[in-house]
Formats: structure tokens, sequence, C-alpha cells
């Protein structure tokens, strides 16, 4: 079956990695059409998968959550120009699915697979709910949902509960985000002196790393905890950025900030706690599935799709949401037992053990399977 994989951008951020490695699972073969070229277009083209580049206008892909909320008429003609040149190459390829790996393109490349005829499959990757994409944006989601896609796949309960009267209309299921270490994936018996940990993945203000230093700034002095923050701003979050800058140089902790080059295993053989500290649900939570296949322990919120992953005690430790305290508390229960940090080091790779490409690829393709024939029936009966 010859599937088209959609995304609009070719940056090397969560959603890409999953694609990256489903990709893996399936081993290679299809179609990528991403609205522009970059890391994620080179790394899949390695794995035997056709790739082609349509440019989406800048403006337009680069848009933020909170700027995307608002519609601007702008970003509503560059999408429906799109959706026209889209419709035409996916006629010209007559793929037998479509599968859209991001907000964006779920837009754009379901209204042009069904102009075009083509079962589409929308994988919701975002919550769609008003704290995380706005009112106008959540409304117009759940409508499009309802309207266009053959079926949805979402990454977690979390994005599930939040995609509306969808649940009710088409098939969803729930598909693990594939991961596999990359020369790791042995345990760990204790931090290292002096410990590090890390907040990894782009700056945002509600990814929290404004939380994280409030949280390491309680811990005691005599711990000598390192502080990093490993990511950079994406989407024009760049006056966040700076803040955040401002507030390391006038911390009491000790702090630094780096850029991150896409390969996490590498930097996780020298970071011995992995924090999430999203403010508000995360969706899913790569970073966290990356962290464990690795056996670093990890601490996360007690909500979304990060505490899906993470059993409590087992192979992580949760937090109340939110709350420096309730962080700052795990973070020292973590790092100054070491019997501790060895169970949840063990667990999180016996839990990791469900992202395995092969896995998740094998439910994939049943799945994709379902879709097309159901997308071509639905066809007929409209015939």
């Amino acid at each position: 079956m010859r599937i088209a994989f959609l995304d609009h951008t070719a940056v090397w951020s969560g959603g890409e990695i999953a694609l990256q490695r489903l990709l893996e699972g399936l081993d290679g073969g299809g179609l990528l059409v991403l609205g522009e070229d970059g890391p994620l277009a080179e790394r899949v083209a390695e794995l035997g998968v056709e790739v082609r580049v349509l440019p989406l206008a800048g403006r337009t892909r680069g848009l933020s959550r909170a700027q995307s909320s608002r519609l601007p008429v702008r970003a509503v003609w560059d999408t429906l120009r799109h959706v026209w040149r889209l419709r035409r190459m996916l006629r010209e390829v007559r793929p037998d699915l479509v599968h859209t790996n991001s907000l964006k393109s779920g837009i754009y490349g379901s209204l042009a697979a069904r102009l075009a005829g083509v079962p589409v499959v929308w994988h919701v990757r975002d919550r769609i709910a008003e704290d995380y994409l706005g009112g106008p944006l959540t409304r117009l989601v759940r409508l499009l949902l309802v309207l266009l896609p053959d079926a949805i796949l979402v990454n977690s309960e979390a994005t599930r509960e939040t995609i509306g009267p969808a649940r009710r209309v088409v098939p969803n299921v729930v598909l693990d985000d594939p991961y596999r270490p990359v020369g790791a994936g042995t345990p760990r018996s204790r931090p290292k002196d002096p410990p590090v940990v890390a907040l990894i993945g782009r700056m945002a203000p509600w990814k929290g790393q404004h939380l994280f230093l409030d949280a390491l700034e309680k811990l005691p002095e005599s711990m000598g905890v390192q502080g990093l923050l490993l990511g950079s701003a994406l989407f024009g979050e760049e006056e966040y950025v700076a803040g955040v800058q401002e507030r390391v140089a006038s911390s009491t902790a000790d702090v630094r900030i780096s850029s991150f080059s896409g390969d996490v295993s590498e930097a996780l053989a020298d970071i011995d706690v992995v924090v999430n500290a999203s403010v508000i649900p995360e969706p899913f939570g790569q970073v966290v599935v990356e962290a464990i296949a690795n056996g670093v322990p990890v601490v996360v919120p007690d909500q979304g799709g990060p505490a899906e992953i993470v059993r409590h005690g087992t192979s992580g430790l949760a937090y109340r949401a939110g709350d420096a305290d309730s962080l700052a508390a795990r973070l020292a229960e973590v790092l100054g037992d070491e019997d501790l940090y060895a169970r949840l080091s063990a667990g999180g790779l016996a839990r990791a053990g469900d992202y395995d490409p092969e896995r998740v690829a094998e439910s994939y393709r049943a799945f994709a399977g379902s879709v097309r024939r159901l997308g071509v029936l639905r066809r007929l009966r409209r015939n």
C-alpha cells in the first residue's frame, strides 16, 4: 500500500521524530510531502522514502499556536492555495492513503485528499482544547475532524479526550509514538556527582522553563544540582527565550542553556534526570519516551501524555502539575535515593519497550489497511 505522509515542517521536533521512526518501522517506501526542506527530509530520504517539498508560505508555516488561534486572513489564503496545489500532486501520485502528521497538515492535507478522492487519516498530535489552541481554532479543528478524515489517529488518551464530536463520528485509535534508543538502553545505578537535571525541548511559555527554574532554586545548595535547558524557540517565541536567559543570568541555581542538535541519545549520556515541566497538559511527551528508553529517570506532571507514559514509582515520578514545590520535592527524592534511582531507570527501560518501531508499525499497517477499505467503501456508496 502506497501512503503519502504529509507534514508542514521539516524541523526536528517531537511529531517529526515520531514520524521518522514510524517510517523506519515500516521499512521505508511511500512518499513524504513536506511544506519546507530541512533535517526531516534528509533523515527520511535515508530510509528509502521518496521525499517531495511542496513549499507552504513561510508566514503561515511558521505561525505559532497563539498566532494561528486568531485565524489570520493571509494564513487562510495561503492554506487554500496550498490545498489546490497538493490536490494536483495527489491526483498525479495516486496514493492509496494520505496520512497527515501535524495540525497544519491535518487541515490542508485532509481538504486536499478529499478533493483528490483519496482516503485520509488525520494523526492528531495536539490537544484540541482552548487552553492549547485558543477558542476559534479549537472550534474550527473540531468541526473539520468531523467532516474531513476517514479516520483519526491520536497519540494519547489526553489528546483523544479533547477532539470533541469527532470521537462519535469516525474511528480513532491511540498509536504509540515509536522510539528506539541509539547506542544506549542500559540501566543506571546512580546519578553522577554533581547531578545534571535537564529540560529538553523547544522554549515556549507552556513548556514551563520558568517552572523548571523555580524548582531548581528550591533545591538545597548542598545537593550541588546542575540544571540544563536544552532547546530553542521554534515558532516566534524569541521574547520568551530572552526572558528565560535573563532569569538564568540572575538565578541562584547553577543553570546553563544550550542549543539542541537533534541527537537526544547523545545529549542524554551526560544527563541524570529529565524533567517535563509543561504547565498545560502535554499531548504526548516524546522526550519522556526518549529518556526512559536510554535509562534516564524522569519526573513529569501528573496530567496529559507524560502521565500516561510514566507509571509513578515504577518508570518515573509524577508531581503536581504547575507546582514548583512538588517538582523540587520529587527531584530531591530521586537524586537522594540511589535504590529508587536504579529502580526507576530499570522500570523506564521496561516501559520503553512499548514504543519499539516494529511493534508500532505492525499496529499501523493493520489500521491503515482498514482505513483504506473504509474510505473506498464510503466513496462507492456516494457514487
